[in-house]
Order: structure tokens, then C-alpha cells, then sequence
């Protein structure tokens, strides 16, 4: 640590305190922008941002030395460096100048007794009364500062190249991470977990495509889809095509996937993806929207259709702390317009006795339970099927009841949630058997397949609600940090990869304001 990379990690993060698009997106410009940070340096300004991030109303609140103090980035991270990692003043005092003493001083003497639970839990008032209102408080703010902790490295073995077992063995050969941070995950049959971050995009097992990297709890919903060889498969909202390819590798190549999403660059992403998984049985499609026209012709063609829905991505924190600062009520009631509109098209695509799979990395119950529950109210041909049946006849034994919910803080993963649905009346005329007819009506309609991708994929799986939103209109955002004066070239424009899940506000508030 230097005072230089002290100032380097403030510019970062008064960057990203604007809230303007997604944090990992405006961290990655600030790197290509900087190639002459090494590994270490790089994940100091890395973690000290993200760690911000995770903490910023409690650190607002120590910083301030009045309510309407405005936030400073420099302090936030001395904060963070005092109040969270629990460095000493004497630690940090070379790399100090007198007035970053001084604040430092004030930072540690700061009182925090009696903090507003919303304080202690680091989330907006509005979020906060929603989790207590669902979980209790008591409940709440544990899994609000679960979500204060790293999460882990999860991977999924690709079976259609390897085994679980001959992965791992390959991995403490290498001593990559050391024996004992090198595990099976608990739940998935094919995950491996590492506790402590790597690069993994240049492993050879990664090249080759005998792993992906994806949380434990998005490898579950693969495995809840349940879907047998020869079927036919339709992932309504791919994304970047992670529980896609998941599907894929469960039916061993054989049978019929469809991926549809309304992004064009996003299916792309998957083309390099599925060049490396070895897969044949995959077919990528956009759609306008989920009344795009040609859907039409498909409906009551699919065993199994996905509806990996649109949502906040709140159950995602640990890996994106900047959406609870992002996100908004009217953004999740938009949402759940969205949400209503995609399952109820979704299951026109459900053949009778299929199963229709509706999931989100949400932890409100209105996005999850209630968008079920009115499903359910308003479509007398689908009954609700148990979850966790569902996954003890694949000798997954994970009893979260009638739906599947994952939750950081008792199962280690990101926040999930899923519905599994059955169609039980017979609405459509009966479906040719294979896959052939299913593709002459997507051949058929005006809109092209897109071609294979070159680009390179991200490391990391993009949570997949918060790249799949349209932009809403949001609150006002927490204020713009005081920038520390910056004459490196970070100051240039601001990449927009990762499309952006809601329009950047340009008003300022406080972040202890809810």
C-alpha cells in the first residue's frame, strides 16, 4: 500500500459513487486505462471499492461530521481501511498526509452506538422494510450482512468434457489454491468452490471448457429444470447463456435448446461460450420482446421452458453492491410488469404435461412468491410441483419447500428463488416429435440467428437479472463523491459494456437518507 494507490482507489470509487452503470463495468475501464498497476496493486483497488461498496451507509455515517456532511471518497476508503479491515492509525500514518491524520483521527473516534438498524444492515430504508417485513428483523439483518462478505469462486464442471472428480484432482495437483480451499460444493453434484478469488479466464481447464464459472445456486435451477435427454428445452431469458449451457451438458447433447433473449450482443457472448463447451444442441435465437411475433408459431412445442426472469438482482450483493444503492420501489414495481408478462407468454410455449421453471436471484417476495401465487390465480391449466422432490430424484437432498430459496447466509450461495410449474391441460394441437419442425419455424421467420461470437467472455458470470432489465426511472441516487484530483487518464469516458440496468440519476442525496 502507497499513498499513491490510496489516492488511486479514491478516484475509482468517486467513479463509481455517481451510480451511473453497473460498478464491475466502470472498474474494468479504469484498468484498461492503468495496465501499468500490477496483480496486487489492482486488487487493493479492487477490493478497497467493492469493500465501500458493501459498507457505504455505516462508512458515510462515520465520515460525516454532520448529517449533511457531503461524502468524500478519501475517507470513505480510510474508513474502510480503519473501521472495517481494522488497521491502526500508526499503520497508516506514512501514507498520510496531515489532513488524512486528521480525518483519521476523527474516524476512530467516531461513536457508532445506537446506529439505525438500516445503518448496521447497509441498505436503503425502503429495502430494509421490506426484508423485515418478509424475514423479521432479527432475520433480516443477517442476511443483509451476509451480504457484506465476499462471495466465492464457484465453478461447474462441464460433464460433456470431464468429471467433477478429475477437475479437482487436477486443481490440488496444481496446488492452485491450496488443498484445503479447494472443495466440492455442498448442493450442485458438478460444483467446485474456491474461497479465495483467481483469474481463472487463462486456466487451461477454462480454455478448454471443462469448467464455467457459475454460483452454486444458479447451477440448482440447471438441475431443477430437470430436463431428460431428446427434449425439447427453451431458455426464454438466456443472457449470456450460463444456465443455457448448464441444461445443455444435463441432456448430454442430445435433444433440442433454445436460447432467446432480446439482446443481441448478450447471445453473442455465448457463441464463444458454447465454442468451448463442446455442445451441438443449442440454437440462440433474439426476440424482439416476449410478444415477438414469431413465437407464436412455438407455442406448445417445449418440454421444459426457463423463465430466468428480469429482476432487481438483490440476492446478488455480495458479488454487485452497488444495485442496493441503484436500485428503487418503482424500479422493482416495473419490474413486476415485466415479470407477469414474461411467465404468462413463457407458458404459452409449455406443451401439456411440460414443466414451466420460473426463477430470479431476488430475495423480495414480490418478485418471487407473488408473481407465483398470481400465476397460479390466473392460470388453472399449471399446478405447482415440490421443488425439493424435484431435486431429491436427481439425489440432491435440499428442502426449502414447496419453491426453491437460496439465501447466502444458510446456504452459501447467491439469493435464489424458483417455481417449478406443470401444465396439466392439453391446449395445443399435438407437437411432431424431434427437433426439425421446431427449427423450420424459427428458419422461417424474418429475424436472422446470430452468428458465432469472437469477443472474449468475462471471467466472472454477469448476475443475470441486472443485464437483463430495461432501463426504469430511478429515484434520486445517493450524492457524487468529492473526486480527489486526478491527472492519470482515468479520466476517460466511461465504457459501456454491460448494458446498464437503470438510468444513472444526476440528483445528489445522502446515502444514510433512505
Amino acid at each position: 500500500m502507497t499513498p499513491n494507490l490510496i489516492r488511486q482507489a479514491a478516484i475509482v470509487l468517486s467513479n463509481l459513487l455517481t451510480f451511473s452503470s453497473p460498478a464491475d463495468a466502470k472498474l474494468s475501464e479504469f484498468f484498461r486505462n492503468n495496465r501499468d498497476l500490477g496483480t496486487k496493486e489492482r486488487a487493493f483497488v479492487a477490493e478497497s471499492v467493492y469493500g465501500v461498496l458493501r459498507r457505504l451507509r455505516f462508512l458515510s455515517t462515520v465520515t460525516a461530521n454532520d448529517e449533511n456532511d457531503p461524502d468524500d471518497a478519501r475517507k470513505l476508503i480510510l474508513a474502510w481501511l480503519l473501521r472495517v479491515q481494522g488497521m491502526s492509525i500508526r499503520e497508516l500514518e506514512p501514507m498520510l498526509n496531515e489532513q488524512q491524520k486528521e480525518w483519521a483521527h476523527l474516524i476512530k473516534a467516531k461513536s457508532t452506538d445506537n446506529l439505525p438498524l438500516a445503518v448496521q444492515a447497509d441498505v436503503r430504508d425502503w429495502l430494509w422494510d421490506k426484508l423485515v417485513a418478509q424475514y423479521g428483523e432479527a432475520e433480516a439483518l443477517t442476511i443483509a450482512r451476509s451480504m457484506h462478505e465476499q462471495a466465492t469462486l464457484d465453478l461447474r464442471v462441464n460433464t460433456i468434457k470431464g468429471t467433477r472428480d478429475e477437475v479437482l484432482a487436477k486443481f490440488i495437483a496444481e496446488n492452485t489454491s491450496g488443498e484445503t480451499n479447494v472443495t466440492k460444493t455442498p448442493y450442485s453434484p458438478l460444483g467446485i468452490r474456491m474461497p479465495n478469488r483467481m483469474n481463472i479466464g487463462r486456466h487451461v481447464l477454462f480454455t478448454e471448457g471443462k469448467i464455467e464459472v457459475q454460483d452454486e445456486g444458479s447451477q440448482l435451477l440447471a438441475h431443477l429444470v430437470a430436463a431428460k435427454r431428446g427434449m425439447m428445452v427453451a431458455d426464454f431469458c438466456a443472457g449470456a447463456g450460463g444456465k443455457t449451457l448448464a441444461i445443455g451438458a444435463l441432456m448430454r447433447n442430445t435433444g433440442r435448446i433454445y436460447a432467446f433473449d432480446v439482446s443481441e450482443k448478450r447471445l453473442h457472448n455465448l457463441g464463444q461460450r458454447l465454442k468451448r463447451s463442446g455442445l451441438s444442441n443449442l440454437n440462440a435465437q433474439v426476440i424482439s420482446s416476449e410478444t415477438d411475433p414469431k413465437l407464436k408459431r412455438l407455442n406448445g412445442k417445449f418440454d421444459r421452458v426457463l423463465v430466468d426472469a428480469p429482476c432487481s438482482g438483490l440476492g446478488t450483493l455480495r458479488r454487485n453492491p452497488d444495485l442496493k444503492w441503484r436500485q428503487t420501489p418503482q424500479d422493482v414495481a416495473e419490474l413486476n410488469v415485466k415479470q407477469t408478462n414474461i411467465l404468462a407468454r413463457a407458458a404459452k410455449l409449455t406443451k401439456a404435461g411440460g414443466r414451466l421453471v420460473y426463477a430470479t436471484c431476488s430475495l423480495l417476495s414480490d418478485e418471487n412468491e407473488k408473481i407465483a401465487e398470481q400465476f397460479l390465480a390466473t392460470h388453472p391449466d399449471f399446478k405447482l410441483l415440490n421443488a425439493a422432490e424435484i431435486l431429491a430424484q436427481q439425489q440432491i437432498e435440499l428442502d426449502t419447500g414447496d419453491y426453491l430459496k437460496l439465501l447466502p447466509h444458510l446456504h452459501n450461495t447467491d439469493g435464489f428463488f424458483a417455481a417449478v410449474f406443470e401444465k396439466t391441460g392439453v391446449t395445443t394441437a399435438p407437437v411432431p416429435s424431434g427437433g426439425n419442425a421446431v427449427e423450420a419455424m424459427l428458419e422461417a421467420s424474418s429475424e436472422p440467428e446470430p452468428s458465432p461470437v469472437v469477443e472474449e467472455v468475462a471471467v466472472e458470470e454477469a448476475p443475470a437479472k441486472a443485464t437483463k432489465k430495461t432501463a426504469v426511472k430511478k429515484e434520486p441516487k445517493p450524492k457524487v463523491a468529492k473526486a480527489p484530483k486526478d491527472d492519470s487518464a482515468t479520466s476517460a469516458k466511461v465504457s459501456k459494456a454491460k448494458a446498464s440496468t437503470t438510468k444513472a440519476s444526476t440528483a445528489k442525496t445522502k446515502v444514510v437518507k433512505a
